[in-house]
């Protein structure tokens, strides 16, 4: 039977042709799925018994289901290991943020980008998600809030989760038009922000999707050799062209770019360090955003002092630089990306 979750109205209207009904069914079906937690026909109570019985022989509506789920103590992260129907897991995350609610939804399950900080690539990648898949982490998290009744929604989503959403491209466009869609979450394309470690060719195509989403970049090292070390995909994307790209889609969107940087200490958190980010990044449209390393107990790197993050953000603020530190949440529930994955994987 055809999944039809993930589908848009006008796919849904194409579905749906050989039962000869009228086009506005489609939009109620899509609501059902999207708005309102449907998990099967049999919850549409404004389709008829006939036409619900109908539909359920021909249709299924994927939704993952919660394998484990860990709350952080101060009740503001919560981390979820979503099984799709093939046993594949992935990961989603909801931080209760002061701005609003903030979910970050990954694209692969798993990623070969072989970053040497993160957790996800351990396991290598088993496969991409489909547009399904990356908006059933962001509509169960959407159903739960609905759920608890106090009128609480999902108010931003980055996709930052495992994967290179760029690798991805296709499946992932089409998740960020339907969350954008009224009968899904209604998003303001400005409340997703997409992070990649620098697919220079997807790149230069966002550019030019007409979707001013804000994109942020894995920097975490201003020269070619130590970025080559920590990131393995510099090689095939230098630095410069990355650079160069996220200049580009700066330029196109208006949107400004962010640069998220990992201070790992005595690795890429030294004066050296910091004044070749200052010559790379003056003049930009760009700000970065310092991520104190979140430790991974595999790749034996560590977090940098409090006074050396101290020193590198005010060195940055002293020369013009736009930074921010980022505000740590769930750090007690296995925050990193991969890591409770993993540790299913392991067990």
């Amino acid at each position: 039977m055809k999944d039809i979750f993930g589908l848009t109205v006008e796919e849904l209207q194409e579905a749906l042709q050989p039962f000869s009904l009228p086009k506005y069914r489609a939009r109620q079906i899509a609501e059902w799925m999207y708005q309102r937690g449907a998990t099967g026909f049999a919850d549409m109570t404004n389709l008829s018994k006939k036409l619900r019985e109908e539909l359920s022989g021909a249709f299924v509506i994927g939704r993952p289901k919660c394998k484990d789920r860990l709350d952080s103590s101060d009740g503001h992260t919560t981390k979820f290991l979503l099984e799709f129907t093939d046993g594949t897991a992935v990961e989603t995350v909801l931080m209760r943020q002061p701005y609003g609610n903030s979910i970050c939804v990954s694209t692969q399950a798993g990623c070969n980008m072989g970053c040497a900080f993160c957790a996800s690539t351990l396991h290598g990648m088993a496969r991409n998600l489909t547009t399904g898949e990356i908006l059933s982490q962001a509509i169960v998290i959407s159903d739960m809030l609905r759920a608890e009744g106090q009128g609480e929604k999902v108010d931003t989503v980055v996709i930052m989760g495992s994967g290179e959403p760029l690798m991805n491209y296709e499946n992932v466009l089409g998740f960020i038009r339907l969350l954008h869609e009224d009968y899904v979450l209604g998003l303001s394309y400005r409340s997703i922000t997409l992070s990649t470690s620098g697919i220079v060719p997807q790149m230069y195509k966002l550019a030019e999707e007409g979707i001013p989403i804000s994109l942020s970049v894995s920097l975490h090292a201003p020269e070619q050799e130590l970025r080559s070390t920590l990131m393995p995909i510099n090689r095939k994307y230098p630095l410069v062209d990355v650079v160069r790209a996220a200049r580009h889609y700066a330029e196109v969107t208006k949107r400004r770019v962010t640069y998220e940087y990992i201070l790992i200490d005595r690795v890429n958190d030294g004066e050296e360090q910091a004044r070749e980010l200052v010559s790379l990044l003056r003049g930009q449209l760009a700000s970065v955003n310092l991520i104190p390393i979140n430790p991974v107990a595999e790749r034996h790197l560590l977090r940098p002092s409090a006074a050396r993050i101290d020193w590198f953000e005010h060195y940055l603020t002293a020369h013009h630089i736009n930074v921010t530190v980022r505000r740590e949440m769930g750090t007690d529930i296995q925050a990193a990306c991969g890591q409770l994955r993993n540790k299913h994987l392991e067990g």
